[in-house]
C-alpha cells in the first residue's frame, strides 16, 4: 500500500482566489491542467486513489479573504475527501485556551492536535 502523503495549507497564503489556486496547486503537486476553479479541484481530489492527509490551518483567514468563495472553497475539500477514501481532510478551527490546536475531519469529529 502507498504511503500517506500529509500536506499542509495555510489558510493565510491564500490572498485572492487567483493566489489561493496557485498556492493549492503547487502544494497539492496538481497538473498542468489543472482548471484553477472549484470544479476542477473537486474532480482531482475527488479522483486522486494516492492516500493524502490535508490539513489546512488558518481557515479563518480563507474566509476573511474571500468570503463566500473562500466558504465554498473549504466545502469543496470537505466534500472531496466524503466522496475519495484516500483523502482526509482536516480543517484546524482554532487554539483553546491551553494553546492546542482544534481541528474538525471530514466527519465532523473534533480532534485536538497536540504539539503541532
Amino acid at each position: 500500500m502507498d504511503q500517506m502523503t500529509e500536506i499542509r495549507l495555510n489558510g493565510a497564503r491564500m490572498s485572492d482566489r487567483e493566489a489561493a489556486h496557485e498556492y493549492i496547486k503547487n502544494k497539492l503537486q496538481l497538473p498542468d491542467y489543472y482548471g484553477r476553479n472549484l470544479d476542477a479541484l473537486w474532480d482531482l481530489l475527488s479522483t486522486d486513489l494516492s492516500p493524502k492527509k490535508i490539513t489546512i490551518i488558518r481557515p479563518e483567514m480563507i474566509i476573511q479573504n474571500l468570503g463566500t468563495y473562500g466558504e465554498a472553497l473549504l466545502d469543496t475539500f470537505r466534500e472531496a475527501a466524503e466522496e475519495n477514501e484516500f483523502l482526509n481532510v482536516e480543517i484546524e478551527l482554532n487554539t483553546n485556551e491551553k494553546g492546542d490546536k482544534m481541528a474538525k475531519n471530514d466527519n465532523g469529529v473534533d480532534n485536538c492536535l497536540k504539539g503541532e
